[in-house]
């Protein structure tokens, strides 16, 4: 081959190297741009006076540095635009996001019906469209979702019957189709058999249905004789079968004046066929027994107000974490107790703990969640085995917005709305990915609230608690406010909320004072756990201080939304709200930095006697 035939060669081969390259590079820009183009029609369908969408940029070949929208491996798995204010129509495009797993849109202004294309998404496993202004018929397509675990489309206009296909879908736990205008008959097949009436409320025109089992028909006998020797026949049988049902109750008599009186099984409440909760799982006392091996200390998790949490493994393999509740602070009334759970266990969001189960009987209540893997913040920051590094950076950042994200939907999405009340870093609890799950939620409303109350107020929370709660009893979402502040400063300084051991340093033994002294001083380095020292995140942790101190304001009144903090943790708004906490304070020397060992800057006769008093 001569030099002209090489060169030739070789030129040819690095054309079709770069050729491939250059059609790969299409293909992706092409696929890229598809989801961005199925986006780009939503944002044009709709009208958006908070500019939630600004960013949503066309001229950009993928849509993964939008807000609002999560990808994984550059392909959409998530669009969460609920409570954004958006108004408009949904679009067919829509079914052209292909991995997409979460459709999050709720409470909007969003009008139209739902675009069969939805049907499209396969990958889909919640789909969440609730309380918006959508008319027309639930799509027949829908049925298609054989991944859902979530669809909830209550408090809409929606009409027509309630689509057959829907009770396929195996995976459905959670289904909430009430405060619309369906009419027909509410299928109780498949899937449907878990669901309770509050799935369904407040359809004037809808009927539920109940299967009835065809009674027996007698058969007629024309012989006299045939029908002596039935009798005869029948007649032994009821002698047997009344021997044979008289044996166990003896037996049973027999064995209830031998067992001891402290035993918690209780035949009647167990096998009480009412007492059963849609979606949950009804667990048998001695089913939790051995689970835990008899409630055994060493496996409990944790203790708090409620009661005790222990680490348990059920028959099939599952890992769970049971909490029983205090027995001398449960209420008497059973169907209550029925309906808080059955609220609580309506609250579906990634980032709050699923309520699995329960157990219920004359002298116990204890409730059943999937046990997460990572433990508690808590135990992660001041806790960890030699095996688990520390958490960082990223992973605190998520878990902050992750957790903001469950608390707001706890304050906007659930009817009523559930008031935490124990905001804390031992009430973040972390997944298998490290995902913020909020737990403990919705149990003072099942418990009696004078005990509860005390109990949280003295055991565990010092620091944690807002000074109205503290001064009142009176507690609203903006107590919640403050104590996620709190569990920020924890998730920074990987501090506790309050500590003795500082005040032999001769700091303040209240975290959020400690923090404002350091803020003051410009000292973040100070206050910054250990463990994320000579990061390169500084700026972003600067930004989390400033939210946490914004939360944790004196007045309920000044502290922002928790909807507000999931905006101000994705980018929006949080300059605006520093400027406003910074013209509040004014000068931020007027502040009681230490509540517990009075400094010379803590002199001023003129402070006033509920700022000495200040949260605890």
């Amino acid at each position: 081959m001569t030099n002209m035939e090489r060169m030739i060669s070789s030129f040819m081969s690095l054309f079709f190297i770069l050729w491939i390259f250059v059609v790969l590079d299409l293909v992706l820009k092409v696929y890229g741009h598809a989801e961005g183009d199925a986006l780009i029609v939503l944002k044009n369908s709709m009208i958006d006076p908070n500019n939630a969408l600004h960013n949503w940029d066309a001229s950009l070949v993928s849509p993964c540095t939008w807000f609002h929208v999560t990808c994984s491996e550059n392909s959409v798995i998530r669009v969460e635009l609920g409570n954004a204010n958006l108004s408009g129509k949904l679009v067919p495009e829509l079914g052209q996001l292909p991995n997409l797993q979460y459709l999050e849109l709720y409470s909007n202004n969003i009008t139209g019906e739902i675009p069969v294309e939805l049907g499209n998404l396969t990958n889909l496993v919640s789909l969440d469209l609730y309380m918006n202004k959508i008319t027309g018929p639930i799509p027949d397509e829908l049925a298609n979702l054989n991944q859902l675990q979530s669809l909830r489309l209550n408090d809409n206009s929606l009409l027509g019957n309630i689509p057959v296909g829907l009770t396929t879908i195996n995976s459905l736990q959670v289904l909430d189709l009430s405060n619309n205008n369906l009419t027909g008959d509410v299928p109780v097949n498949g899937s449907f058999s878990i669901f309770t009436p509050i799935s369904f409320n407040n359809n004037p025109f809808l009927n539920k249905t109940i299967p009835v089992t065809p009674a027996a028909t007698p058969q007629q006998n024309p012989s006299g004789n045939g029908i002596k020797a039935i009798g005869v026949i029948a007649g032994g049988v009821a002698v047997g079968a009344a021997l044979l049902f008289a044996s166990p109750v003896i037996a049973l008599v027999y064995w209830n004046r031998r067992k001891p009186l402290d035993d918690y099984f209780d035949v009647a409440a167990e096998e009480d066929p009412e007492v059963s909760l849609g979606q949950l799982k009804k667990f048998s006392l001695p089913e939790l027994r051995i689970a835990t091996d008899n409630f055994s200390n060493k496996n409990i998790l944790g203790k708090g107000g409620f009661g005790k949490v222990y680490k348990g493994r059920l028959t099939n393999g599952d890992d769970v974490a049971v909490k029983r509740l205090n027995p001398e602070s449960i209420r008497g009334d059973d169907k209550q107790f029925q309906i808080e759970v059955d609220m609580i266990s309506m609250a579906v969001h990634r980032n709050l703990l699923r309520l699995i189960g329960f157990c219920m009987t004359s002298s116990e209540r204890l409730l059943v969640y999937p046990l997460m893997a990572n433990g508690s913040v808590e135990s992660r920051l001041r806790e960890p085995s030699e095996s688990q590094p520390p958490l960082d950076w990223p992973k605190r950042k998520n878990i902050a917005l992750g957790a903001a994200r469950g608390l707001a939907y706890l304050h906007d999405h659930c009817d009523p709305k559930i008031i935490h009340r124990d905001v804390k870093a031992a009430n973040i609890l972390l997944d298998e990915e490290f995902e913020a799950v909020v737990g403990d939620f919705g149990l003072a409303r099942i418990m009696d609230y004078k005990n509860t109350h005390v109990t949280t107020a003295i055991c565990g929370t010092q620091g944690h608690i807002a000074p109205e709660y503290m001064t009142t009893g009176r507690s609203s979402e903006k107590t919640d406010v403050f104590g996620y502040g709190m569990m920020l400063l924890e998730l920074i300084t990987g501090q506790r909320a309050f500590d003795l051991a500082r005040l032999a340093r001769d700091e303040d033994a209240m975290l959020l004072e400690w923090v404002k002294v350091l803020v003051k001083d410009k000292k973040l380095e100070t206050l910054l756990d250990p463990n994320l020292l000579g990061n390169r995140y500084i700026e972003e942790v600067e930004e989390l201080i400033q939210v946490a101190l914004i939360c944790t304001q004196k007045s309920p009144y000044e502290r922002p939304k928790m909807s507000e903090v999931v905006r101000m943790l994705e980018g929006e708004g949080l300059e605006e709200k520093w400027d406003e906490w910074l013209n509040m304070t004014e000068d931020i020397q007027n502040f009681t930095f230490n509540l517990c060992t009075p400094t010379p800057n803590d002199s001023n006769p003129n402070i006033q006697p509920d700022v000495l008093s200040g949260p605890r």
